[in-house]
């Protein structure tokens, strides 16, 4: 798609909370990909809950609303791997996302973002709307949020450790006990998943955009250590909450119904990672 016909403003921009700027947004577009959130890590979603949900919901429900009466002919809901059980079968399945609440501490979020799968396929079925609904898993890459007030886990190590080596101590603290397990995914990969969901994908059922590929925040953490050249210890704070035991996606609809494969292997996508967040780093 030419670049030229892409129309993409910036939370500053649009306050997509304000009805009006969903209105804007939406005006004379073909195709809406929902990405707007606002999202962030544990402690985030600790501290934040009320704020989560609600941003996250009215943004969702509007922009949704206002396509549809602006008639786009496409509109691409942007979910969230959080919308899962707590306590889901690996790898995760399209069928199990209603069997369950999801795991407390971002529960909020994860429910707000769900509520447009339910609103994607009621206007479907009663507006005939074209929406489909999408559940990436945890995103990362260059460009990521760095901020440690709300990054998630690959930003807030990376951070962690670049601070360790400049500082010069020979220890990071690390949330929960590094048990848990997550599944990551390259952002040019997940662009590309949401890409060809946009062009190919029309039916109502959930989409689950994923490398399926599981690793434990422990083994993570270590593999960040050693591309960084950092031989310190990894202290966990094991007070903190893990958030989700485990996460790996079942991603073999993607794979049937468009085509998409995640071609990034964890080691390149963290160097990428790093290098941008060395070059970029204030």
């Amino acid at each position: 798609m030419p670049k030229e016909n892409l129309f993409l403003p910036a939370a500053q921009e649009l306050d997509l909370r304000k009805w009006e700027n969903c209105q804007q947004a939406v005006k004379g577009q073909d195709i809406v990909i929902h990405l707007a959130a606002k999202v962030g890590g544990i402690g985030l979603n600790q501290e934040k809950p009320g704020e989560l949900f609600y941003d996250n919901i009215i943004m969702g429900t509007q922009l949704m609303e206002a396509a549809r009466q602006a008639g786009v002919q496409k509109f691409v809901a942007v979910g969230t791997v959080c919308a899962y059980p707590k306590f889901t079968p690996v790898p995760f399945n399209e069928e199990n996302l209603w069997q369950g609440y999801p795991e407390e501490t971002n529960a909020p979020y994860g429910l707000a973002k769900k509520m447009m799968l339910v609103q994607a396929q009621a206007y479907r079925q009663q507006y005939g709307f074209n929406a489909i609904f999408l559940l990436p898993v945890n995103m990362y890459g260059p460009g990521d949020n760095f901020d440690s007030s709300s990054s998630h886990v690959i930003a807030a190590l990376i951070k962690k450790i670049h601070e360790a080596k400049r500082d010069g101590r020979n220890y990071i603290e690390a949330w929960g006990t590094g048990e848990p397990t997550r599944e990551f995914l390259y952002v040019e990969d997940g662009a590309e998943g949401i890409i060809l969901a946009a062009e190919k994908y029309d039916k109502p059922e959930p989409v689950n955009i994923g490398s399926a590929n599981e690793i434990s925040i422990k083994d993570l953490a270590e593999m960040l250590c050693r591309q960084m050249d950092f031989n310190g210890e990894i202290r966990w704070d094991a007070e903190k909450p893990d958030g989700q035991p485990r996460r790996q996606l079942d991603v073999s609809r993607a794979r049937d119904e468009f085509g998409f494969v995640a071609q990034t292997l964890i080691e390149d996508g963290l160097k990428n990672t790093i290098d941008w967040f060395l070059q970029n780093k204030t």
